[in-house]
């Protein structure tokens, strides 16, 4: 699947997904454009590089519409392995955000209670070689991220060799 963010000068930002069968879901990021760009990137590494099927872009390419990834559009809750990726994908962002680099005790430790709070079963373990490789993955799209220029648009594929 083909997946394009869109950089623009106000913060905004647009994803498309353009499907092996030619279908295409979009979405207009209005606020914190710059924010899900690196969030959708890190989900696009995190499934890529573990290899997750169910995850966000993985139900994208299934057919799912990016509105539909919400868990209240017309195909109702997510599978719990969208679920999972979230979580590992929302530990990923808050080291990006707060500058931190977890340990992978202290990474797993980190989604399994993020996990329990909500009611959920711990996501599975991350090993350390999977960290490194999801940090290098990750820091090679933010690059091209970077490298894209206001109203250019960064093409990758996914999943992601």
């Amino acid at each position: 699947m083909k997946v394009e963010i869109r950089k623009t000068g106000d913060g905004s930002g647009l994803l498309r997904c353009t499907r092996e069968d030619g279908s295409v879901t979009w979405q207009k990021q209005k606020k914190h454009g710059a924010h899900f760009a690196l969030h959708d990137l890190t989900h696009l590494t995190v499934e890529s590089v573990l290899g997750f099927g169910n995850g966000f872009y993985g139900l994208i390419s299934q057919g799912w519409d990016i509105e539909d990834t919400s868990g209240k559009g017309a195909r109702g809750p997510l599978p719990e392995e969208a679920i999972e990726v979230e979580y590992l994908v929302g530990v990923l962002d808050t080291e990006r955000n707060c500058g931190v680099v977890f340990g992978s005790g202290e990474f797993n430790e980190t989604t399994a209670i993020n996990a329990a709070n909500s009611g959920r079963p711990r996501p599975r373990t991350v090993s350390e070689a999977e960290l490194v490789r999801l940090r290098a993955t990750r820091a090679e799209l933010f690059d091209e991220w970077r490298a894209t220029p206001v109203g250019a648009t960064l093409k990758v594929e996914f999943p992601r060799a």
